[in-house]
């Protein structure tokens, strides 16, 4: 079942390792079908060398396995809850990427330093309150938190991104790593001076009109 979007969520959950976005077993990545509306997700506790596109789980929109034989993420009914409030979505990811986690832990939104960060968030991160893990409290927060760009800073807790697929999903939380990186070295240095919200506005527009082969 879903054996093309089974086979890319895994690869896409071998990235965050990769990417240095995540330790052990923590972090995750989804996938869904738009056509079924099934979601693929990476099993719980499983280590990232140990994932293959067969122990990947596919669940249905209410959390029930419909094919896999091991437990689903326990961040399924967060990322399911965001799924149904966001029609558009096509992936997650979440992470504890260690520089926007910093800023998580402190309750601090990742102001707009960088045009790359006015390019990709067209705005800054926001930080969500704080929110029990285990069910549907950490989507409820992120849909409220999340404004115009992919991703959100759980407070307390790391980072959650979305995209229209799950590729898109995890170059934001890469570039949401990298921007929250050197915000940080920024502000070792002195005081980061932040881009005025229209030059922002410029940037994050013209971004998506114009750069790449077919829009950013």
């Amino acid at each position: 079942m879903l054996e093309e979007l089974r086979a890319e969520v895994c690869r896409l959950n071998c990235e965050l390792s990769r990417q240095g976005l995540v330790t052990w077993t923590s972090g995750n990545v989804s996938g869904r079908d738009p056509a079924t509306g099934l979601v693929v997700i990476k099993p719980s506790g499983v280590t990232f060398d140990q994932l293959t596109p067969e122990n990947m789980v596919v669940v249905d929109d209410a959390g029930k396995v419909v094919e896999g034989s091991l437990k689903p993420s326990v961040d399924t009914p967060s990322h399911l809850y965001i799924y149904r409030q966001r029609p558009e979505v096509g992936g997650i990811v979440h992470t504890h990427s260690p520089y926007a986690t910093a800023y998580a832990a402190c309750g601090l939104e990742i102001p707009v330093y960088l045009t790359a960060h006015a390019d990709e968030f067209g705005g800054p991160i926001p930080c969500s309150g704080y929110a029990q893990i285990g069910e549907e409290q950490v989507g409820e927060e992120v849909v409220r938190t999340l404004r115009r760009g992919p991703a959100v800073l759980l407070r307390n807790h790391g980072v959650f991104t979305i995209g229209v697929t799950a590729e898109k999903a995890l170059k934001a939380a890469v570039m949401c790593e990298d921007v929250a990186r050197i915000g940080w070295l920024a502000r070792a240095l002195g005081k980061p001076i932040e881009i005025p919200p229209e030059e922002v506005e410029r940037g994050f527009r013209r971004y998506r009109e114009k750069y790449g082969q077919g829009g950013g």
